[in-house]
Order: C-alpha cells, then sequence, then structure tokens
C-alpha cells in the first residue's frame, strides 16, 4: 500500500518567498540612502566646541604661569549678583 501527501508536493515555501523578494527587489531600482540625525550633527558640531575650549584653556594657562592674566573684579561681580538673582 502507497500513501501519497496530503498537498502540494515539493513545494518549498522559503524558495518561494526567496522568488517572490527578488522579483520585488528587481522591479525596484535600489538607491544607497543616509541620513544624519540632528544629534549626530550636534556631536559633530560639539567636537569643534572642544577643540576651540582646549585652545582658550591653553591661553589662559599660559597667561597664568608667566602672569599676565588679568581679572575684572566688577565684571565678576556683575557676573555673581545676576546667577544669584537668577537662581532663586
Amino acid at each position: 500500500m502507497k500513501i501519497h501527501h496530503i498537498g502540494p508536493m515539493g513545494v518549498n515555501p522559503y524558495q518561494r518567498q526567496l522568488a517572490k523578494t527578488e522579483r520585488l527587489a528587481a522591479g525596484k531600482a535600489s538607491s544607497d540612502k543616509v541620513e544624519i540625525s540632528k544629534e549626530a550633527k550636534e556631536l559633530q558640531e560639539a567636537v569643534s566646541w572642544e577643540q576651540a575650549r582646549q585652545a582658550k584653556l591653553e591661553e589662559l594657562r599660559q597667561q597664568i604661569e608667566s602672569g599676565t592674566y588679568q581679572v575684572d573684579p566688577k565684571a565678576v561681580a556683575k557676573r555673581m549678583i545676576d546667577y544669584y538673582r537668577n537662581n532663586r
């Protein structure tokens, strides 16, 4: 006695899916697209800010070491007053 399988024989569902995907891909022209997020752009800008900050710190360090750094006491006092008035 020979038993036959019910349903279509020799059909691989994965092969059908692959063929369908290939047909859809062939119908569309593929193109690459790159998008840079807003956060990534900010990080790129942060690098330049960090370099500018390091240059400023080095300049201040040289002024302090040579004794040419001058503090404006009125500007310091004004900034302190503004800080405490705005942070209540």
